[in-house]
């Protein structure tokens, strides 16, 4: 498996695209395809957009005439991928040195993986940071099965779409972006692909650094951390009443997702409460009185070690009593 194709869609990154446009070009791949949708933008992208196609053979571009939303150009992308592997990549989002040949030799050396996947890296990389890319994967291979078993026991989204490499013929299988989500879309998505079987590969170093700003799509939700939960919830609410329906365990899982997103949220709400921050404190406590009161009282001990086991990181209750506590005790 030696070639990719990567899609980028965009609506006024103009000050962004070249520098992402420029990660993608500088992987060691030798057959790669770049394309830019852009959504009808505004700002200098389009410029920008052609000067990086005159300069390089490998990139191409497609101007919305109109704003058609994100899930068009997502889905166009989609329809466009004709490579073994295929990825989107967000335009105001950086793929790290090697990140791409790393993903596409255990494609290539593992047949019965479907996608591979790292880290994210908030931010921009500092003066070789990127160098991470070239550094040993050491992948970790489950089945596919397994990852939506974690998904739904933490009620975390282990994979974001921008840092996973597809086989293209996989995605195809698992269709496009569903209209009717917005914030969790890509999640939606990943959880159907993991209904194609075979193997996932994940890798601790990161694939890509994403920026934190808040022009990006996903501002809102990280400001309200409620809104998150709700995103998900709508996502497994949609997932387990459409494809995930024929999953043979769609009932046990879909009661884990429940209990995971009620464990997920009161956790994140002590945290949150710890540091201070009361309105995301009340809102994440809110949504766990609404679905199970008794869970304001006992507090879901049992979400901690699927937390742990989904992540692979300490559980969030130590960090929130180092919070309470003074300095000297801890």
């Amino acid at each position: 498996m030696t070639s990719i194709d990567v899609a980028i869609p965009n609506y006024n990154y103009g000050r962004y695209l070249r520098a992402c446009i420029e990660s993608v070009l500088r992987q060691d791949v030798r057959a790669l395809r770049v394309l830019i949708i852009d959504n009808a933008s505004t700002d200098d992208s389009c410029e920008v957009a052609q000067q990086l196609v005159a300069e390089d053979s490998r990139v191409a571009l497609i101007r919305h005439p109109s704003n058609l939303g994100h899930h068009a150009s997502f889905n166009e992308a989609i329809d466009w991928a004709a490579s073994d592997a295929f990825m989107i990549l967000c335009a105001d989002d950086l793929l790290t040195e090697g990140s791409l040949a790393r993903a596409l030799s255990v494609l290539q050396h593992e047949p019965a993986v479907t996608f591979a996947f790292g880290e994210l890296a908030p931010g921009q990389p500092a003066p070789g940071t990127g160098r991470s890319g070239t550094a040993e994967a050491n992948w970790q291979f489950m089945p596919a099965t397994e990852l939506l078993e974690h998904c739904c026991r933490s009620g975390l989204f282990l994979v974001r779409s921008c840092s996973a490499v597809v086989r293209t013929e996989a995605q195809k299988r698992a269709g496009h972006y569903c209209t009717a989500l917005d914030q969790s879309d890509d999640f939606e998505l990943i959880m159907r692909l993991t209904l194609q079987g075979g193997l996932v590969a994940r890798t601790r170093l990161p694939q890509l650094f994403m920026r934190d700003h808040e022009g990006e799509r996903s501002a809102v939700v990280r400001r309200e951390r409620r809104l998150q939960i709700l995103a998900y919830e709508a996502a497994f609410e949609w997932f387990f009443s459409h494809e995930g329906a024929a999953h043979p365990q769609a009932q046990r899982l879909a009661s884990l997702a429940a209990r995971g997103l009620l464990g997920r949220a009161y956790w994140s709400g002590l945290s949150h409460l710890c540091r201070g921050d009361l309105r995301n404190a009340a809102g994440l406590f809110g949504y766990v009185a609404a679905r199970s009161w008794s869970a304001t009282m006992l507090p879901p001990f049992d979400y901690l070690p699927n937390r742990r086991i989904a992540t692979g990181q300490d559980d969030i209750v130590s960090g929130a009593i180092r919070r309470l506590l003074p300095a000297r005790w801890v």
